[in-house]
């Protein structure tokens, strides 16, 4: 029987001198459970030296000398990099920006790792120390970063010792120093947008509808309130409503109840954050009778499904796989420099993807 650290040693020399080696046949030189050369082939992989192709494996780099460097966005990357990405969910929103991460990882030919946090209380602590355990040389990490408990969290994040790139957060006022850094979509901005679009339409009572349980809600309603008053147009609080999630018990009526209340002050435009919500407030609109976009122009938030409302959704669109690509080559440049960097805070800004829902020409 042959340590690990023996029967690893033959994997490299068999695909040194084969340049790529089926599984079976590894099990059959090393007369091993095929279990045991995937654990093998797997460990290989995560530092670099392998990389794994249908039924086998190959040397990630042809000449089977140390990783070459790479040029990314923001600096030289080293090849076969494991990074480790922390998420609250991987349904809505964030799967398009994991799927650039995983872009940007797979062109340094590194692997990623992915947890889900769920937005509970502790789980992001729970999921990033095991990654730390997975031997992961970087992190993306979106965490809770409001409350007692998000400051905690970010403190300890900034004292780990491997680089840390927060994904769609930033670190609140209360740590105006702590030296993480992070890519972010400019919500703010994205909301300015729309309410430019729709004023160049003619409106000038523009009601937000912003979903209850999102951390995106702050900024849209900052880019809507700044953008308003630089504008000089009204925006009192009675513009402003938080809502249910599209489909959970009451939504209906909470959502007639917003629909009234908006037309009987005078409200000819709504921005509505996020999609769901969005074709919830047409739905409703339509059993009501009020016309989209005849007597309620309508302006989506996300665009992940905005397209498929009747009518469509013109809508903002963060650019969510840019992002996670921009974040996971930060992140790669940031393990691979050696000596002191500057933090980086990169910011994309969302477009407006133009539909039917506002009156508009669409795009």
């Amino acid at each position: 029987m042959f340590l690990p650290s023996e029967r690893q040693e033959r994997i490299l020399a068999a695909v040194r001198q084969r340049g790529t080696v089926r599984l079976s046949a590894l099990v059959e030189q090393l007369d091993v459970s095929a279990v045991t050369v995937r654990r093998d082939v797997t460990a290989l992989a995560d530092r670099g030296l392998l990389r794994r192709v249908h039924g086998g494996v190959t040397l990630s780099h042809r000449s089977g000398r140390e990783p070459e460097q790479q040029r990314s966005t923001f600096g030289a990357t080293a090849a076969g990099i494991l990074l480790g990405m922390v998420v609250p969910s991987a349904e809505y929103y964030w799967p398009q920006v994991i799927q650039g991460a995983q872009t940007a990882v797979n062109a340094a030919d590194g692997r990623l790792v992915m947890r889900v946090s769920s937005y509970e209380p502790g789980e992001d602590r729970r999921q990033i120390t095991a990654l730390l355990e997975r031997g992961v040389r970087t992190l993306l990490v979106a965490p809770v970063v409001t409350g007692a408990y998000g400051l905690d969290l970010l403190r300890w994040l900034a004292a780990r010792p491997v680089p840390v790139v927060l994904v769609e957060r930033q670190p609140p006022p209360e740590l105006p120093t702590l030296a993480l850094d992070a890519a972010t979509t400019s919500h703010a901005i994205g909301a300015g947008l729309a309410v430019r679009h729709l004023v160049t339409l003619g409106h000038s009572r523009i009601a937000l509808i912003l979903s209850r349980q999102s951390p995106t809600s702050r900024a849209l309603r900052q880019g809507w309130t700044e953008t308003m008053t630089e504008l000089g147009l009204p925006h009192p609080r009675s513009q402003q409503f938080e809502v249910a999630i599209y489909g959970t018990p009451g939504w209906a009526t909470a959502y007639d109840a917003v629909l009234r209340h908006c037309l009987e002050m005078g409200a000819t435009a709504l921005l509505v954050h996020s999609d769901r919500e969005a074709i919830g407030m047409v739905e409703r609109a339509r059993d009501l009778g009020i016309a989209v976009p005849g007597e309620l122009a309508v302006v989506s938030y996300d665009d992940e499904v905005a397209a498929t409302s009747d009518p469509p959704l013109t809508a903002v669109r963060p650019q969510k796989h840019r992002l996670g690509q921009l974040a996971a080559e930060l992140a790669l440049a940031r393990a691979t420099e050696v000596g002191r960097r500057p933090v980086h805070r990169v910011q994309l800004w969302p477009t407006l993807e133009v539909r039917e829902s506002c009156g508009g020409e669409p795009d």
